[in-house]
């Protein structure tokens, strides 16, 4: 009751209201050693019991239409998914179903169907590698025999990685797996059927690029390819308007900037979501969306961290 109080005070109704918008990318069956932050089905179905509890959970479209005409609820919540990992049908979904929660998951339609996103190449390389030392030329030397060493080493080259062209990447990733002489696995992603199995769940599809290209790295014709490609995959796909998109990456003013905001408004889009953290209110930008989720593991702080997002 006290937290509902909370969201009451911060997260108004009407004009004044505030969107809260969580933004989450894989539920694993268990807790990862390596990543033990990972969100996994024990701790995403108290998640979703606290949510369910405490917000007006909406789809986002139904949300972005209320939010421009001054009607949202008060608590105001949606949820959304990045990629388009298989966890997301097999152990997410069902939990959602359990909570009587919708979801918007948007997919980098690249990778469906045996694709695997260049940093799902580096840490599936680093977790299997039989090595207890590696050397990757031009990133580094790296010692990995705990869970603790591997974490290290797969962040330290998903940073020298991430900000290379889409092609830089793949060849870099590529050349990662064979020094650590690990064949990466190819069933991460979603299939084509997958997404649809999704959408008959009563899920909300959105569209995330091709490729997942970081869009300041590459053209403006470029990226209106990138984007354009993901969007129309998935209405050919699903038979339906996809009218909703998440920047890759999605820090403004590193990932992307105002051109590609704008860029997506003349695509013809209903509203875009960053990773900008914060809640939306009548300042922000329909195109440029925040979204935010606490890491906390306790309900207490999961929920102080939710209504300090909204001050």
């Amino acid at each position: 009751m006290l937290m509902r109080a909370g969201l009451d005070i911060f997260s108004p109704g009407g004009k004044n209201a505030r969107l809260s918008i969580l933004i989450f990318h894989r539920v694993l069956p268990v807790a990862d050693p390596i990543f033990p932050e990972e969100m996994h089905a024990q701790r995403f179905d108290q998640v979703c019991a606290w949510l369910r509890r405490w917000f007006n959970v909406l789809p986002m479209d139904v949300a972005v239409e209320r939010f421009r005409n001054n009607t949202l609820p008060k608590r105001a919540c949606c949820i959304s998914f990045d990629d388009g990992y298989a966890d997301n049908l097999e152990v997410a979904a069902p939990i959602l179903k359990k909570h009587q929660l919708s979801a918007t998951f948007f997919i980098a339609t690249g990778y469906l169907g045996g694709g695997r996103m260049w940093n799902d190449t580096v840490i599936e390389s680093i977790r299997s590698c039989s090595l207890e030392a590696i050397n990757f030329p031009k990133i580094g030397d790296f010692e990995i025999n705990t869970a603790a060493q591997r974490r290290r080493a797969i962040d330290t080259i998903i940073g020298k990685v991430k900000y290379l062209t889409p092609e830089q990447r793949l060849t870099a990733t590529e050349e990662i797996a064979a020094i650590a002489g690990v064949q990466a696995p190819d069933s991460l992603m979603m299939t084509a059927d997958q997404v649809r199995a999704m959408r008959d769940l009563g899920m909300q599809i959105g569209a995330h690029t091709s490729m997942h290209p970081i869009l300041s790295k590459i053209s403006l014709q470029q990226a209106e390819q990138e984007i354009c490609a993901g969007r129309d995959y998935l209405q050919d796909l699903l038979g339906s308007r996809v009218g909703l998109f998440a920047y890759p990456n999605g820090k403004p003013g590193e990932d992307y900037g105002p051109e590609h905001a704008a860029l997506v408004r003349e695509l013809g889009f209903d509203a875009a979501v960053s990773t900008a953290w914060g809640a939306a209110d009548l300042h922000s930008d329909v195109y440029q969306l925040p979204r935010f989720t606490p890491w906390d593991q306790s309900k207490f702080r999961f929920g102080a961290r939710l209504l300090r997002n909204l001050m």
